[in-house]
């Protein structure tokens, strides 16, 4: 029996919901934008009427307003996204059990047993998307299709308040005239690196010789070919399933440029103790650290390095996330943000004991950064603090974005 997966995508969702409050924005161009003040001045998310002056997601605050100078900014509400999210989640769920969310706004549903039920694919996507404007007041747009892939791509070419079915016999005619960018996993590097070879639209990319892909993209390039072919036969996850965390990791943009190596340090402290006390609250230890950076001039880059001895303490995320910074950063450009990642996670309850040196002094600090964040859970987090962020306050008092938390199966853009 042959598949059918839907995908459902809330459109303009931050935006949208913004304007369900302040019903005065409704017809205006409006866009979600970080603190301005405290540097985090990106469009978030935009409406259609500022979309349609050219402003786009990651736009900095200046250059959506010299596209549209009527725009109106409007901080972010997170509860109220995650709050309307898990409302359309609901829904989802009284169609099938076979769900599995793409971040807030987007998420795939196998409905192949449930036809029988409510009638086919683009049956149950308009029930959806009735559904979600008369229970939550905003729209969405649904790809129909026999896999996962074709199903996004379905859901983003026609918005808002629309189903666009995307069947085995007509994907060439609909799919592959599209440019490649449009493909799930083919993202602005991996784009560009096709077009040196003339591989510009997805119908070029699906005649294209597979080893030839994978020379150029690794396995990437298998997996693009295989999407493009409509060969894909990724499951979709059960509802109830709870996914593997594959890392942790936070972030932050400086209020201001961070020039010296206390700078660098302070920031990276306070990075590295929100991921410590994340990972002893999920109970995982990493063997790897990853660090970003994003100079003034908005050049950035990442770097990863093994640590000596799986852990997961403050001070070992620290000591390695400086040593890669000091390594890698040669420029010497002034860093407007950072962020640190723990990877390669193991369960700490499988770490065995040691009596060497090194782990035994893990085991030791280990102990101690508990005691700490058992003082912060109870008196607040400014009651215990190390000295080297007291030597500035303003970056020892940085709020780092929430933290990430990655799955084997979430998808990232290259």
């Amino acid at each position: 029996m042959e598949r059918v997966i839907l995908h459902s995508d809330l459109n303009n969702f931050y935006a949208s919901v913004e304007c369900l409050y302040h019903p005065s924005l409704a017809r205006k161009p409006v866009a979600v934008a970080g603190d301005p003040e405290a540097r985090h001045g990106i469009v978030l998310a935009k409406n259609y009427a500022a979309r349609a002056c050219g402003v786009a997601t990651g736009d900095p605050l200046w250059m959506a307003r010299q596209k549209c100078p009527d725009i109106l900014f409007v901080p972010p509400h997170y509860e109220l996204y995650m709050k309307y999210s898990q409302i359309a989640r609901e829904i989802y769920s009284e169609y099938t059990d076979q769900a599995e969310p793409y971040g807030l706004d987007e998420c795939w549903l196998d409905v192949t047993g449930s036809t029988h039920l409510f009638g086919d694919g683009k049956t149950i996507a308009d029930k959806l998307r009735k559904r979600i404007k008369a229970e939550l007041g905003v729209t969405v747009s649904v790809g129909v299709s026999y896999n996962k892939i074709f199903a996004k791509l379905g859901s983003d070419m026609k918005k808002p308040d629309a189903t666009t079915v995307i069947t085995k016999e007509d994907f060439r005619e609909i799919v592959w005239p599209l440019p490649v960018g449009d493909l799930l996993f083919a993202g602005p590097a991996t784009e560009k690196k096709l077009q040196k070879y003339d591989i510009r639209t997805i119908g070029d990319l699906a005649r294209a010789d597979r080893d030839f892909l994978h020379s150029i993209l690794g396995q990437n390039g298998v997996m693009l070919w295989i999407s493009a072919n409509g060969l894909d036969t990724s499951p979709v996850s059960d509802i109830a399933a709870k996914p593997l965390i594959k890392s942790i990791g936070n972030s932050t943009t400086a209020p201001r440029d961070l020039i010296t190596d206390e700078d660098i340090r302070i920031t990276f402290m306070v990075l590295c103790e929100s991921v410590s006390a994340r990972m002893r609250e999920h109970d995982f230890v990493c063997s790897t650290v990853q660090i970003g950076v994003r100079d003034n001039e908005l050049c950035s880059y990442e770097r990863q390095g093994r640590l000596a001895f799986p852990n997961r303490t403050a001070k070992s995320l620290f000591q390695k996330s400086f040593e890669l910074y000091k390594h890698s950063h040669i420029s010497g450009k002034p860093v407007r943000s950072l962020s640190v990642r723990a990877c390669n996670l193991s369960r700490k309850e499988n770490e065995q004991l040691s009596l060497l040196p090194e782990p035994a002094a893990i085991q030791k600090q280990e102990t101690l950064e508990h005691t700490i964040d058992a003082i912060r859970n109870r008196f607040g987090y400014f009651s215990v603090q190390k000295g080297l962020l007291l030597s500035d306050r303003q970056l020892s008092s940085l709020n780092p974005k929430e933290d990430h938390i990655i799955h084997p199966g979430s998808f990232c853009r290259n």
